[in-house]
C-alpha cells in the first residue's frame, strides 16, 4: 500500500520561499513518477509540477519560474521549492504518486500566502 506523507507547508508572506517535502513508502520509489498538485477553495485541484522516474519535469504556466521539483532517491523523498510566493498561491498541496496504474494521493498540506 501507498503512502504519502506531505510536511512543509505554513503561512508566509508575498515574496516568501517555503519547502514542501513528501515522503513515500510501499513503491519502488525511483522509477515511481510523482506530482504536486493543489486545490484552493472553491476550485478544481491542480497540477503544479510533475517529476518522472528519469528526472523530467514539467510545471503548470503560473509557476514556471518560481517552484522546482526534485526529487532523492534515497530518501524516497519528492520536493517541492517554492520561491517568489503569491497570494494566489495559497491552497492545499498535494503529493501524488503514479505507481501500477492508481494514482496515489497524500493528505495535503496547508500553504497560505498572505499579502
Amino acid at each position: 500500500q501507498v503512502q504519502l506523507v506531505e510536511s512543509g507547508g505554513g503561512l508566509v508572506q508575498a515574496g516568501g520561499s517555503l519547502r514542501l517535502s513528501c515522503a513515500a513508502s510501499g513503491t519502488i520509489f525511483s522509477i515511481t513518477s510523482m506530482a504536486w498538485y493543489r486545490q484552493a477553495p472553491g476550485k478544481h485541484r491542480e497540477l503544479v509540477a510533475a517529476i518522472a522516474s528519469g528526472g523530467n519535469t514539467n510545471y503548470a504556466d503560473s509557476v514556471k519560474g518560481r517552484f522546482t521539483i526534485s526529487r532523492d532517491n534515497a530518501k524516497n523523498t519528492v520536493y517541492l521549492q517554492m520561491n517568489s510566493l503569491k497570494p494566489e498561491d495559497t491552497a492545499v498541496y498535494y503529493c501524488n504518486a503514479d505507481w501500477l496504474g492508481s494514482s496515489n494521493w497524500g493528505q495535503g498540506t496547508q500553504v497560505t500566502v498572505s499579502s
